[in-house]
């Protein structure tokens, strides 16, 4: 176990595990019952900002051990699923994630409320302030300039102490995930998720993901996360990735979200990245059960973009998913196009959720546009899913019936990278020595 403290640190941050190795089941638990017990929490409310669905993380382990070392002290005890703007998950599906039977949550969680984050519910909202224009300009690097409204669920600031329990991988919009990226927009109002994903466009994917440190995106998250008037822990954690290492740790850190996230970060960057010599041609990315729409399985894109060469292709390979994105339909009305293709036309899309031109523009990948040539995207996105034909090709993606997919002689191919478990690892080119 290490204590350390952050470079623009609000406190220490107290970590154990590592890239190299595993924490057992009772590690665990013996490090969160100690840094909780630690903490001053007695007689508090507590909230707990965890994972929905899309995210691979030993939940039921995390949340016995927080359970087992808050119950008893604390005043009262929430359990609120940092849902974004996906779809809210049903009793069969919470308990699945969390670890109970169906309908049995106070036997195995006695005390405990889990609540959905309903973004689509006004009601649920609480404001906590503003960050100004000239501050937003400041943080994103001159890209945009304009008051923000900072909203979140309202559990968040009913309660005493709000605690983020939730893994860290490389993220698409910030760099990396988890820390206050589950307020914001974990359990965000519309505002600051639009405009901290269209600054993450902005930058593009290809650039921000993976990248260490505070990022324009991270900053603006963190501004956000300062105006909340609870006080703010965060239990970080490095998942070992893939399906059937659902149930693994290599590290989980405690401390203040920004300083906990950092020493998570430091190690998914070690364990979350896979480096080529080279480019390849074709990646088929096999999308797991967890993502079921394209607005999730798009992750399956994201971390193979950098390896892609040019006039390549990414197959996302995933013949459970039959929609594009059910949240949010705009998808279907405005497709998938690189980032230019909407600058360039700004008066046609700017009153469009910029979350979803968010989206469009992480999946389509890098391209430019002009009035002369149109748009050119430098590789192909095929997608070998339950969607239709038509609906894809509406949406300016490649179609590819999955029954056609061919593991085996694809896997063979040396210009084809195919990738299990696709959506957390990134993949990156290694630089030259």
């Amino acid at each position: 176990m290490t204590v350390s403290a952050t470079a623009a640190s609000t406190g220490p941050v107290t970590t154990a595990g590592g890239p190299r190795g595993l924490l057992t089941a009772d590690e665990v638990t013996r490090f969160v019952s100690e840094q909780l017990a630690a903490a001053d929490l007695d007689g508090r409310s507590v909230c707990l900002v965890i994972p929905d669905g899309t995210r691979s993380c030993p939940l039921p382990l995390l949340l016995s051990a927080v359970h087992g070392a808050l119950h008893g002290r604390v005043r009262r005890l929430t359990a609120l699923v940092a849902l974004g703007t996906h779809a809210a998950m049903d009793e069969q599906a919470l308990a699945s994630h969390l670890g109970y039977r169906p309908g049995a949550l106070a036997e195995r969680y006695p005390g405990l409320t889990v609540l959905n984050h309903r973004w689509w519910e006004p009601a649920d909202f609480a404001s906590v302030g503003t960050i100004p224009a000239t501050r937003v300009g400041e943080l994103s690097g001159g890209l945009l300039r304009q008051e923000v409204r900072v909203r979140l669920n309202r559990a968040v600031v009913e309660h005493d102490v709000a605690l983020v329990v939730g893994p860290v991988f490389p993220h698409e919009v910030v760099g990396f995930s988890g820390g206050n990226k589950y307020f914001f927009p974990g359990v965000s109002g519309p505002e600051v998720i639009n405009l901290s994903h269209w600054l993450g466009a902005l930058i593009t994917s290809a650039e921000i993901i993976g990248t260490r440190g505070i990022t324009p995106v991270r900053a603006l998250i963190d501004e956000a996360a300062a105006l909340i008037p609870s006080r703010r822990l965060a239990l970080c954690a490095v998942v070992r990735s893939g399906d059937e290492h659902a149930g693994s740790l290599h590290a989980v850190s405690f401390g203040a979200p920004e300083d906990a996230w950092a020493a998570a970060a430091d190690i998914s960057a070690e364990t979350h990245v896979r480096h080529l010599d080279a480019p390849v041609a074709r990646v088929v990315s096999l999308i797991p059960a967890r993502y079921t729409d394209i607005w999730t399985a798009a992750k399956g894109f994201y971390k193979l973009e950098p390896v892609v060469a040019d006039g390549g292709e990414v197959i996302l390979y995933a013949p459970h998913v039959r929609h594009l994105a059910p949240m949010h339909p705009e998808i279907e009305r405005i497709g998938y196009h690189c980032r230019d293709y909407f600058t360039r036309q700004w008066d046609r899309f700017s009153h469009l959720p910029w979350g979803v031109l968010a989206h469009s523009t992480h999946l389509r990948g890098s391209g430019t546009y002009d009035e002369v040539h149109g748009e050119r995207c430098r590789v192909t996105v095929t997608l070998a899913t339950a969607i239709p034909e038509d609906v894809v090709r509406a949406v300016n993606l490649n179609y590819l019936d999955p029954a056609r997919v061919d593991g085996e002689t694809l896997a063979a191919d040396p210009d084809t990278l195919v990738v299990p478990h696709a959506g957390e690892v990134l993949y990156r080119l290694r630089r030259p020595a």
